[in-house]
Order: structure tokens, then C-alpha cells, then sequence
């Protein structure tokens, strides 16, 4: 099933679920006034008996509104917290290579310059990334949904685009497992972690990690859904970027080397997980600018598609 949170007419949040044909939406606290209808946010904590009750909404038929006469909005407007990872690593390796050879650019001998700085091991994955997940916390706040505009931050010059999805947690949790993590899911959507990579750059020199590279207002997206748990498979999904309706890159989720269930435990150690929470995955590999050295310009669309979710669009505006 996928859910969605969307506006109609009065511009108050209201939370629905799509038909199947997905040209529609039934808005469930009209159909049914439950308590676990007002907001998404309490749609997941309720949990399963909730689910259930929009899956008969759904069957029953009964009041869709056209998908056309609505706005989505970003499923969970402030989710409790986001923690985004890095769980390919052939990403890591795309984006090493290209910071490398940007380095040796810079030098008199570019040729020589490059041979000498993977002899030496220049930006070379660092071991703890094959020991643990890693992860970093974007803002909470300032979250935007599928087609609405990404404000360009007036510090920078240099944005990139981030093709992720991530798991959304359903039940409170600590010190579990891998296996124990697999049943707190609650669903997934697309991310889209937009990024000022000439802040960005300048910023984790000092060593402590992405700061105003990632956090200004509408630079995280989630949406366009969320699709249960039991109706997406996380690790066999294609994940396509276009921009401007021509496709950049496609990858598979298939390629993770830390499976949400991972990143679940990992940060639940000694640490309680709130229902609500949401887990990204980090960039799939050619999945953002800085692997092809493209980046965003005034005035692109961006679309991220991942099979089994929807499709991510957003248009980057300077003012």
C-alpha cells in the first residue's frame, strides 16, 4: 500500500492512501475518523491495525478524490529525526576518484600528480567504513515533498542532487539486532539529500562533518510516498535519476553494503529508536553530480524514480 500525506482545497496536511491504479487517493480520516488518521506520523505509530484499516478503505472504494485535484506533501513534515548513511560503496569509490583527480588538476604534473596520490592512498575509503555504518544527521526541519521547489542557498554555487531512499521506523527499539530490526520497519520512500558541495567541501576539512553543505530549507526531500513494508522489496529496486527528462543514471538497491536492518541496529545501541524515524541510504552509485563532475544549474528539474515507490520531481530555482 502506499500512503501519502497531501492537500485539498483548504491547505490543512491531510493523510490518504493511493488507489491501485494510483490516479487516485481516499482520504482516510473522512472515510474513517480515527485518532491514527489525523497525521502520517500517527498512522505509524498505530502500526499495523492501521494499515489495515486504510487497506479496507481502499478496497471498500468508496470517496477517492482524483490525484489531479490534490498537492502531496512530504509524508511526515518533521519526522522525530533522520539519519542519512553510507551504505554503497561503490559510490564512495566514484566520488574518491573524482575528488582525486580534481586534486591532481591542481598540480604541475597532473599524470604524475594522480599516479602518486592512489600510490599513496589520497582519499582512500577509510577502514571504519567496512567496520561500521556510518551516518551524519540532516535537519529535520525545512523538508519538502515531489514538485515543490528546491530554493537554491544563497551560499553557494555549487549544488548537487542525491539520489537515496530510505526505511521509516515503526516501532520503538534499542540494542537490536540485524535480525531483530527487520520487523520494526515501517515503510520507504525516495531522498533526495541536496548538497552545496563547495560548502560542503570546505566544511569537513575542519573534520567533523557536513554542516551548512547540507542543512538550508528545502534541501532535504522525501516523498512522493510511503509504501508498507510488506508491499516493497528494499534490495532489488532500480533507482533512475533524469534531469530535465533525460536519464543521467540507473543503479540497483541490490548494490548495498549495509542493509537497513544494519543501520537500525547500529544506531539503536544503547539508543532508543522512535517510530517515525527515518533511515537513508545514502547515495546509489552515479547516483549524484559529483561522480559525472555535472551539477545542478537555475531552472532543472530533477526526477529520481525508484521502481516500487514513485518518482521523486523537483525543480531547482535561484532567487
Amino acid at each position: 500500500m502506499k500512503l501519502v500525506t497531501f492537500q485539498n482545497g483548504d491547505g490543512q496536511p491531510r493523510v490518504g492512501a493511493l488507489s491501485a491504479a494510483e490516479d487516485a487517493v481516499f482520504d482516510l480520516a473522512v472515510a474513517d475518523a480515527q485518532p491514527c488518521f489525523t497525521t502520517m506520523l500517527a498512522l505509524i505509530e498505530a502500526g499495523d491495525p492501521a494499515v489495515a484499516l486504510a487497506g479496507e478503505i481502499v478496497a471498500a472504494g468508496k470517496g477517492a478524490i482524483p490525484l489531479a485535484d490534490v498537492s502531496l506533501m512530504t509524508p511526515v513534515p518533521q519526522p522525530p529525526q533522520i539519519r542519512d548513511f553510507l551504505c554503497f560503496e561503490e559510490h564512495l569509490i566514484n566520488g574518491y576518484n573524482m575528488l582525486r583527480k580534481k586534486k591532481a588538476e591542481a598540480e604541475p604534473d597532473p599524470v604524475e600528480a594522480l599516479a602518486r596520490f592512489e600510490r599513496e592512498g589520497v582519499f582512500a575509503i577509510p577502514p571504519i567504513w567496512y567496520e561500521q555504518p556510518v551516518f551524519y544527521k540532516p535537519s529535520r526541519f525545512g523538508i519538502i515533498g515531489t514538485d515543490q521547489d528546491v530554493a537554491w542557498p544563497k551560499f553557494s554555487e555549487l549544488l548537487d542532487y542525491e539520489m537515496e531512499f530510505g526505511a521509516w521506523v515503526g516501532t520503538r527499539c534499542k540494542d537490536v539486532s540485524p535480525q531483530e530490526a527487520r520487523s520494526v520497519i515501517f515503510g520507504y520512500s525516495i531522498f533526495n539529500d541536496i548538497s552545496a558541495r563547495d560548502t560542503q567541501a570546505r566544511e569537513m576539512s575542519a573534520g567533523l562533518g557536513p554542516g551548512k553543505g547540507k542543512d538550508f530549507e528545502t534541501g532535504n526531500i522525501i516523498g512522493p510516498c510511503i509504501v508498507t513494508a510488506d508491499g516493497f522489496d528494499p534490495y532489488n529496486a532500480d533507482m533512475i535519476v533524469r534531469i530535465n527528462g533525460e536519464e543521467r543514471s540507473r543503479g540497483n538497491s541490490r548494490d548495498m553494503h549495509w542493509t537497513f536492518e544494519d543501520c537500525i541496529a547500529h544506531a539503536s545501541q544503547s539508543e532508543t529508536i522512535y517510530p517515525g524515524e527515518f533511515f537513508c541510504s545514502g547515495t546509489v552509485p552515479w547516483g549524484c553530480g559529483l561522480e559525472h563532475d555535472l551539477y545542478l544549474s537555475d531552472g532543472d528539474v530533477v526526477e529520481l524514480e525508484v521502481t516500487g515507490i514513485g518518482i521523486l520531481r523537483n525543480r531547482v530555482v535561484k532567487h
